[in-house]
């Protein structure tokens, strides 16, 4: 069954605050195999002017991925899970995420397409602070494996 294209613009606000952490950013930058201290050691981050830790660009798949299988799991749309693969994903930063920040995402279904029997949604991701302010535009595109692929 095809993709509800009825769906572009559709937006999901958030429905939780993530509190960024230390641990937690030691974590993921553990996982993906970065050293940068600037990840891991309080002051070598506020020695180049950041208030804590900074995390890895791609450490917003944390929050990221909750947001999108929302969208995904929406049984209105129509989207088999079992068939779904990641495609693309991006991120667009206005400033670095640190430990302390406290991000909330909105998501926006931004387009649906259909070419070679596959579906394609393209979700968009606006994440905020505490004070409202953007710190991050994530994109993440997902295909939709049609019967035959």
């Amino acid at each position: 069954m095809p993709l509800d294209p009825s769906f572009v613009g559709r937006t999901y606000p958030p429905d939780s605050t993530y509190e960024v952490g230390r641990e937690k950013i030691r974590e993921f930058a553990t996982a993906i195999g970065d050293a940068n201290p600037l990840y891991t050691d309080p002051e070598a981050a506020r020695a180049v002017g950041y208030p804590d830790v900074i995390a890895p660009p791609t450490f917003l798949t944390v929050i990221n991925l909750d947001a999108i299988n929302a969208i995904a799991n929406d049984p209105e749309l129509g989207l088999d899970y079992s068939r779904m693969v990641h495609g693309d994903q991006a991120f667009g930063y206005t400033r670095p995420v640190h430990a302390g920040d406290r991000l909330r995402i909105t998501t926006t279904v931004e387009d649906i397409m259909a070419r070679a029997g596959n579906d394609f949604l393209t979700v968009r991701g606006e994440v905020v602070d505490a004070d409202g302010q953007l710190v991050c535009t994530t994109r993440a595109q997902l295909v939709v494996r049609g019967e035959g692929a």
